[in-house]
């Protein structure tokens, strides 16, 4: 893990410059897994599969992140979903005070860029 990498998890949203992009969870555990991640920014809902059924979302990536122990230095919210938003943040905040992650990760409820939609 010698690579530090910024990762914007999105399914739908550009990926903006400087991020390398995940566009589902098992794309950005990958990353989690394999590089040490800088600055981490987060959307909440993560698409549907062909039936239109839920894929997982970004909350349940953060639950993930906490009983894995993962590592960012920075992570942002940026999902436009308020009660997921919520979540996700108190979820984070919850679980470093418990020690389940690292005291030292900054966590932001906002976004750290703009959102876009390109449609590519």
């Amino acid at each position: 893990m010698s690579k530090e990498i910024n990762l914007y998890v999105d399914d739908l949203r550009d990926c903006p410059e400087g991020f390398i992009v995940a566009r589902n969870m098992d794309e950005a555990i990958f990353m989690l897994e394999n590089y040490k991640v800088n600055l981490l920014s987060l959307d909440h809902d993560l698409g549907e599969d062909i039936h239109g059924n839920l894929l997982p979302t970004g909350y349940d990536l953060v639950k993930i992140f906490c009983e894995r122990g993962y590592h960012a230095k920075k992570i942002y919210i940026h999902t436009d979903n308020g009660a997921g938003r919520e979540n996700m943040f108190h979820t984070l905040k919850g679980a470093q005070r418990r020690g389940f992650i690292a005291k030292d990760i900054d966590i932001y409820h906002y976004s750290i860029t703009i959102n876009r939609y390109s449609g590519n």
